[in-house]
């Protein structure tokens, strides 16, 4: 697992920094290794670095803490071992003004301790390495994520395929450059594909189950596929080790490939739910191969393994977003609820009414969810995020608004980087009820601020003892100038107790326009909106008016 102390940065080779012409670093002792990285830069001329490092630094100094009368002693030793216990990656020393050339016993020192260490030309500032590094810290960072992209979009398309679980198996193993097996809930390979350990490619292993997996609702993967990018992220790997599997089969005198399949085995059956506090993913090497596992989060037991030569940035995102779409396929395989939705829709599209195909999505009352990212944008990465969170694959992209038809048995509760409105219970015939009541808890929950708003908590009142009809009656009569744009304005308004800004943010227009609505219904109604009385009375009509 990384280490917390390091930045989610993508480290910078250091053969990139002395490649950049304009700083003239030389490497003059230490290592010449080209896979040596760098994590930052950092200036210090304290004669033990030690405390002031957190590892991976490429750490710059120009002597102003070497005494004048150094000598033959053993200075530089231990000032070179504190920094290489410290985990610093390199030495860059600075030419003038303290010295004019680097101290041979520093040269020697860094070659025994095998640091890298880098002639800093005078001309060559320690700010300019260091936004040297950043700059390299930055294209390496855009690289990443344009991979992760492409990756994503690749997976996402290959889960809507024909034969998905295959298809999804195949462009991981082609991005990854190895393996991906699908192992199932006995342990055994699924289906597999790429280069297999062994050496020889292949697109595994029993097909019939294969086969199996892929069954069911495909109609909702393609889009549901782009959940993955925000739980990829999620970093809840757990260290676990397969080491015993490769020592036993290395023992029996196996060949390497026969290691890391057994090792990769082994690591599957790690994270296969087995009970509380079983980690969800785990990494091991066997055999000079960077081996990782995925428990899949439909909680069948199915688990990914991932096999490659080489373990690049953004590997484990990439493989993460594979896990979900599996654990969304599989999940199809395993509940039959996708041909249940499959059914619903098709009925739907035929003509049945929704209180018809409800009971095919399951029983009981249901809950409009609105959610609306905080930051990120509003795609069906976020919103197949959303969904899962909340316990349903019932999710609609609308716009810059997620919509989520949940349950009503399970309670929504607020979703870290999101706003949620959410509706009061409703049955199938008031749907649409329910979601004008979701957007309204939304624009509540946005203007207040509250990661959650729901509608109509009810409790005893004074319009329960009022007719509904005759209620309704009035509020029509009283409203009817009103157009709906400003009926919506005013009602917004009132539910913020009169406050212009919050009525802006809440319906996303600029106070000002909130400010011409509410003068323009005071006028078409002919009241005084100041008035307590008039308040009251309105907001009365507008409940009921909504009904």
């Amino acid at each position: 697992m990384p280490d917390p102390a390091v930045p989610p940065t993508p480290p910078v080779a250091l053969s990139a920094l002395l490649a950049r012409e304009d700083l003239g670093l030389r490497q003059i002792a230490g290592p010449k290794d080209t896979n040596t990285v760098i994590h930052w830069a950092h200036t210090s001329e304290m004669a033990d670095p030690y405390p002031y490092l957190l590892g991976g630094e490429l750490l710059l100094s120009a002597g102003v803490h070497v005494p004048e009368a150094v000598g033959s002693g053993t200075y530089f030793d231990d000032y070179v071992s504190r920094i290489v216990a410290a985990g610093g990656a390199a030495l860059g020393f600075g030419l003038a003004p303290v010295h004019d050339t680097v101290p041979r016993a520093l040269v020697e020192a860094c070659d025994t301790y095998e640091l890298p260490l880098l002639e800093v030309p005078p001309q060559t500032t320690f700010s300019g390495v260091a936004r040297a590094v950043w700059q390299l810290m930055a294209q390496a960072r855009h690289a990443e994520l344009r991979r992760v992209t492409e990756a994503q979009q690749s997976l996402a398309a290959a889960a809507s395929r024909p034969d998905p679980v295959r298809a999804v198996l195949r462009q991981l193993a082609q991005r990854v450059g190895g393996w991906a097996v699908l192992y199932g809930p006995e342990g055994a390979e699924s289906a597999s594909a790429g280069r297999a350990p062994d050496g020889h490619g292949q697109e595994a292993a029993s097909a019939g189950r294969a086969a199996e997996a892929t069954a069911a609702g495909r109609a909702a993967e393609a889009t549901a596929a782009g959940r993955a990018a925000e739980i990829a992220a999620a970093g809840r790997a757990a260290e676990a080790t397969a080491a015993g599997w490769a020592a036993e089969i290395t023992a029996a005198g196996r060949k390497p490939g026969d290691v890391v399949r057994g090792a990769l085995a082994g690591l599957a059956a790690v994270v296969r739910p087995s009970g509380p506090g079983t980690p969800t993913s785990a990494t091991d090497t066997a055999a000079g191969t960077h081996l990782a596992a995925y428990a899949l989060g439909a909680g069948q037991g199915f688990v990914l393994g991932v096999a490659a030569p080489h373990r690049d940035t953004g590997d484990h995102t990439i493989a993460s977003v594979a896990a979900v779409l599996l654990s969304l396929l599989t999940g199809e395989h395993q509940s039959g609820s996708g041909a249940a939705r499959s059914s619903a829709l098709v009925r739907l599209l035929l003509g049945a009414e929704p209180e018809e195909v409800a009971p095919l999505l399951g029983s009981g009352g249901w809950l409009v969810v609105h959610g609306s990212p905080d930051a990120q944008p509003c795609d069906p990465v976020a919103a197949a995020a959303l969904g899962a969170a909340l316990g349903s694959p019932l999710v609609d992209l609308a716009r810059d608004v997620v919509r989520v038809l949940v349950p009503a048995d399970r309670e929504p509760a607020p979703q870290p980087g999101w706003t949620l409105g959410v509706s009061a219970p409703a049955t199938a015939r008031d749907w649409p009820a329910a979601d004008t009541q979701a957007a309204r808890a939304l624009s509540r929950a946005r203007a207040t601020r509250a990661p959650l708003h729901r509608h109509g908590t009810h409790r005893p009142a004074l319009t329960d003892l009022l007719s509904p009809g005759e209620a309704e009656a009035h509020a029509r009569a009283l409203l009817a100038p009103l157009t709906p744009p400003l009926a919506e304005t005013l009602r917004t308004w009132l539910s913020l107790h009169g406050s212009w800004d919050r009525t802006a943010v809440a319906l996303a227009v600029h106070r000002n326009t909130v400010r011409q609505r509410v003068a323009r219904c005071a006028a078409l109604l002919g009241t005084d909106l100041d008035d307590p009385d008039v308040r009251m009375e309105l907001w009365f009509a507008l409940r009921h008016g909504e009904r």
